[in-house]
């Protein structure tokens, strides 16, 4: 049995549609929507709306932490438009492409820049959402849990600590745990490029060390201090930044 695996497709459908080639199944970590791209700021729905220029500010201003300056931008540049029609007419049109692009059979769960009441209209049938939810593929257990934690971005799919770790309860014992984030540990949330630590879930590092899954796969963090270490007798493993690689991980047994 063979399964690829990715997360933060961020808009990078050309790659997606090739990412299930050779796999008995593709797992999909969440993260499609571009919505600006931190290493081309021509690329997706903020440069799209606004211009590079103010997309090069915005990403000074949050990647020095000074969230509040980049809300008050963005609120001056919203001022005129329609931010939820703006932007959901821009995400409708980039999961068409994606959705279009997964291969039969995808598991996919959210990521914490996705908006989980537009996904049962672009889900085809080969597509299983799962979030809170198992599955069994090739005789393995997976779990599922999307979404992210709240934080000073405010991006749309961001839920309560206490929201998130119910879901992580309602898993229970799993061969592979999926989740956007990462569980929290250091050396896993610290972004070496953004020169920050990401949020990353105590519920998940709890379930880890208590029911000890073979395998913790997550994304989020693009470019992590550690892309794989062990916490006990479970491999973690950030699957990688697939917009910017193009390749998935792959698993076999």
């Amino acid at each position: 049995m063979r399964v690829h695996v990715v997360s933060d497709v961020h808009g990078n459908a050309r790659d997606l549609a090739r990412a299930g080639d050779g796999a008995d199944a593709l797992v999909c970590l969440g993260d499609l929507v571009l919505f600006l791209d931190y290493a081309d700021h021509s690329r997706g729905i903020f440069p799209d709306l606004f211009g590079r220029e103010n997309a090069d500010l915005i990403v000074e201003l949050r990647t020095a932490r000074r969230f509040e300056e980049a809300r008050e931008l963005a609120r001056g540049l919203w001022a005129d438009v329609d931010r939820f029609a703006a932007i959901e007419k821009a995400v409708r049109k980039q999961y068409a492409e994606l959705f279009a692009a997964f291969p039969v059979p995808t598991y996919a769960t959210y990521g914490n820049v996705d908006l989980p009441k537009l996904w049962p209209e672009y889900a085809g049938p080969g597509t299983t959402v799962l979030d809170g939810e198992r599955v069994e593929i090739g005789g393995r257990v997976f779990g599922f849990v999307g979404g992210g934690l709240r934080t000073p971005m405010r991006t749309p799919y961001e839920i309560d600590d206490e929201e998130y770790a119910a879901k992580v309860e309602a898993l229970g014992e799993v061969d592979v745990l999926c989740s956007h984030i990462p569980p929290e540990v250091p050396e896993l949330v610290y972004d070496t490029v953004a020169r920050r630590f990401e949020r990353g879930s105590r519920a998940l590092l709890a379930a880890i060390r208590r029911t000890r899954p073979r395998y913790a796969l997550f994304g989020h963090v693009h470019q992590p201090q550690v892309q794989r270490m062990r916490v006990g007798a479970t491999e973690c493993v950030n699957v990688g930044h697939f917009a910017a690689s193009g390749r998935p991980w792959a698993m076999e047994w």
